[in-house]
């Protein structure tokens, strides 16, 4: 069994403060230097030294004081001068040596960072890296991801069964002209349903937005603005940018007239409401180094611009209002600003 009185701590290799000795050279020198020279000094003021007494009582005294102090001003000022040279010396060589185990220490610990790098870049395996992307990527995409379904969950209540309509008589059976195709058949969208798809359902269990979503879908111009926002919302999901953090100044629905009207630049320019300058910095960077994604904001741009055309010209300053604050709108803010649409 170890004896406890011989445990030593252990020892911190280049981390630890080297033992220097009381007594180095540098002492030592100085030392043989005062030596020497208050050996010449004795030697010359005991045998070469003024022994002549002064010729007045009190001239001499004073004399002799001055003599004295300057005798021993000229013995001990040098030696005084010897030590203070050594002690600088002995902190120059410290701070050399502290130096120089500082750098010691600093390129150990880089070497050690680098082969532990490479080390867990040799056993990181590639299928978790590709598991942690993908996992990221989904988060990313959660909030356009409900855009695409197109079917409701099931709640699990029965719904009574309409009964079937009879069929047309022949009297009211209308001619239609050849080349009507199934999307001019289709009722017409009411603008409560678009301003309600414009904002994409909420949750999967939101019965209403899915079913506006679903009739905008069947309208063709409706469904090409959709596809449109969906696209650039995915694309700004993937930069973490959603616009439910966005916070846009709300623009007065005359502005947004004036914009339909085709007014642009200045007059328009409080549409441009989103101030998140992150965001703001994220999209005008992807915009300029991203080509598909600038393709997709311009293209949605000009579909959203084509649609508001037509949905203000029978829309309500509320139902204006109501549209501004859906998820597509704030998304024409963002986009619009970092195009410089209000310019």
């Amino acid at each position: 069994m170890t004896d406890p009185s011989d445990s030593r701590p252990t020892p911190l290799g280049i981390y630890d403060r080297h033992n220097q000795p009381y007594i180095t050279s540098i002492e030592v020198i100085a030392l043989v230097l005062s030596v020497l020279w208050l050996i010449g000094a004795a030697v010359f003021f005991l045998t070469l030294g003024p022994t002549e007494p002064a010729p007045d009582a009190e001239t001499g005294s004073t004399a002799s004081r001055l003599q004295f102090i300057m005798t021993m001003l000229a013995i001990f000022m040098p030696v005084a001068m010897i030590w203070v040279a050594a002690t600088a010396a002995r902190a120059s060589k410290v701070m050399r040596e502290e130096s120089q185990r500082l750098q010691g220490a600093i390129d150990a610990i880089r070497q050690a960072y680098v082969a532990q790098s490479q080390g867990r870049g040799a056993v990181m395996d590639n299928s978790v890296a590709q598991k942690l992307d993908e996992i990221a990527a989904a988060q990313r995409k959660t909030e356009t991801a409900l855009a695409t379904f197109h079917s409701s969950r099931d709640d699990g209540t029965i719904h009574p069964v309409e009964p079937t309509p009879p069929p047309p008589s022949a009297e009211e059976q209308v001619d239609l002209p050849l080349g009507t195709r199934a999307e001019d058949m289709a009722p017409r969208l009411s603008r409560a349903d678009f301003i309600r798809a414009m904002n994409f359902p909420e949750t999967a269990e939101d019965v209403e937005g899915f079913s506006a979503l679903r009739k905008a879908l069947k309208d063709r111009h409706a469904s090409q603005l959709i596809r449109a926002s969906q696209d650039v919302l995915t694309l700004l999901s993937q930069d973490g940018i959603y616009m439910d953090d966005l916070r846009p100044d709300m623009a007065r629905p005359e502005i947004w007239r004036k914009f339909a009207a085709g007014e642009r630049g200045r007059p328009v320019a409080a549409l441009g409401g989103v101030r998140d300058r992150s965001s703001l910095a994220l999209a005008a960077g992807r915009m300029r180094q991203d080509s598909i994604f600038r393709d997709a904001v311009h293209h949605f741009l000009r579909k959203f611009d084509q649609m508001f055309t037509e949905f203000c010209e029978a829309a309500s300053d509320p139902e204006i209002t109501e549209l501004a604050d859906t998820r597509t709108s704030r998304a024409f803010m963002l986009l619009g600003r970092v195009a410089g649409t209000f310019d």
